[in-house]
């Protein structure tokens, strides 16, 4: 049923393995216990999470967003069993390779990718399901149509609040100016095209600047 597991990656709340399930390439990402909690305590925080994550994938599904396909969940060893997905890049890099092309159909590929990655957010704040770690690379490029599957919601919740969905966008936009400078204009084509699909994307927004403004007096005051 399942080969051997390949440590892939381990980050502060899981371990991620590669392996086959069914014959199928599969990502195994497995939480683990933090000896700092009660057992009690953090055998139910662990199972909620690895539920929340669960839920947060299908959620997406239904609204058509592409996310890893979960072939299974060990719910005592909390262990999620989800598809591989294969013949991609992260948007990060293609991002990366873009930004070092300076032609104007890489331009337009820039920004045809922020479109698409504003519209990917508006459908899923749309179902008020918040990622909670956006960053590009958690978006996965399929090589051989360009189409985004988004990927880790390790962190993800389900909120209907405006101010939840800002800080959302909020992490994104840290995380992509930080990891592609310069970039400014490309992000607020991701912003237009959330704000043209999203149902409520007017008060999220305001609730972006607002979240803004108080990043930059945090910082301020050191």
């Amino acid at each position: 049923m399942v080969d051997e597991w390949e440590l892939v990656k381990q980050g502060a709340e899981a371990k991620i393995f590669f392996t086959e399930f069914y014959n199928r390439p599969t990502v195994v990402k497995q939480r683990f216990c933090k000896c700092y909690r009660h057992p009690s305590l953090d055998e139910k925080l662990t199972r909620r999470r690895t539920t929340q994550e669960v839920r947060s994938m299908l959620r997406c599904r239904k609204v058509g967003i592409t996310t890893p396909t979960v072939y299974f969940v060990d719910y005592e060893a909390f262990c999620i069993y989800m598809e591989r997905i294969e013949d991609c890049m992260t948007v990060r890099d293609v991002v990366n390779g873009l930004l070092e092309d300076s032609s104007l159909q890489a331009t337009e590929k820039l920004y045809e990718l922020a479109k698409e990655i504003g519209v990917l957010l508006a459908k899923m704040h749309q179902v008020d399901c918040i990622h909670g770690d956006l960053t590009t690379s958690n978006l996965l490029s399929k090589n051989s149509s360009n189409a985004i599957t988004i990927i880790d919601f390790g962190l993800s919740s389900v909120s209907s609040l405006a101010e939840d969905k800002g800080v959302d966008l909020y992490v994104l936009e840290r995380a992509f100016l930080s990891t592609h400078p310069n970039t400014e204009k490309i992000f607020e084509a991701i912003l237009d095209a959330y704000r043209k699909n999203a149902r409520n994307a007017t008060e999220v927004i305001k609730k972006l600047d607002e979240i803004r403004m108080r990043g930059r007096k945090r910082t301020m005051v050191g």
